[in-house]
């Protein structure tokens, strides 16, 4: 489970980024957010495991909650924080491999996805998409009623995923999630740790 003040996860996308990537994640992890997950699936095994290397040294340095993506082999060899993975490649993975990252996470878009994830032990999930959001063009948001639906079916932390800006963040915490999670507020702002200051003003 991810326990920080800042309830806020930074879910990168380096394409995003106005600057160098690394140079990016250490004013991120510097900013103190509950956690980082390393979201470049696009990359080959190969590529992915030298980035979160070096995504894992500035993590580890600011004491921030490092968490890979979609590659289990890679996060148990690199010893990462936490696992993320897709609910069908969560599946794949046995009791045992499942219960080596003490964060396990997946990605829900409904109350039947949220509650089997519970099922194969995740320490927490993200639900969405819950705003309009470029990420998702086109797809209308499944909105804060559903939020407060799989928040009520689990007894695991849910952060809120999709269009999270600190003027919307209230309405997902009063919707009983755990803290939202921000991608392009974290890639694309000129200072992540005044991006953060305006989340905790927000939800003061």
């Amino acid at each position: 489970m991810i326990i920080c003040m800042s309830e806020i996860l930074c879910v990168t996308n380096r394409r995003l980024c106005r600057e160098d990537f690394l140079t990016r994640m250490e004013a991120v992890a510097a900013a103190g957010p509950a956690g980082v997950i390393l979201r470049e699936k696009d990359l080959p095994p190969d590529d992915y495991r030298a980035l979160a290397q070096q995504v894992l040294t500035i993590c580890r340095f600011h004491a921030t909650p490092c968490i890979l993506h979609s590659f289990p082999d890679i996060a148990r060899e690199l010893g990462a924080d936490g696992l993320h993975l897709p609910l069908p490649l969560l599946r794949t993975l046995s009791p045992a491999q499942r219960t080596k990252f003490p964060m396990l996470g997946t990605s829900c878009h409904s109350v039947e996805d949220a509650q089997e994830a519970e099922r194969l032990g995740c320490t927490y999930i993200t639900a969405g998409h819950i705003f309009a959001t470029d990420c998702k063009k086109g797809l209308p948001p499944r909105g804060l009623a559903f939020l407060w639906e799989v928040c009520v079916a689990v007894q695991i932390p849910v952060w809120a995923i999709g269009g999270i800006e600190p003027g919307n963040f209230p309405l997902v915490i009063a919707a009983g999630a755990q803290g939202g999670c921000v991608m392009s507020g974290f890639m694309a702002c000129s200072d992540p740790k005044v991006l953060l200051q305006e989340f905790h003003a927000a939800s003061a």
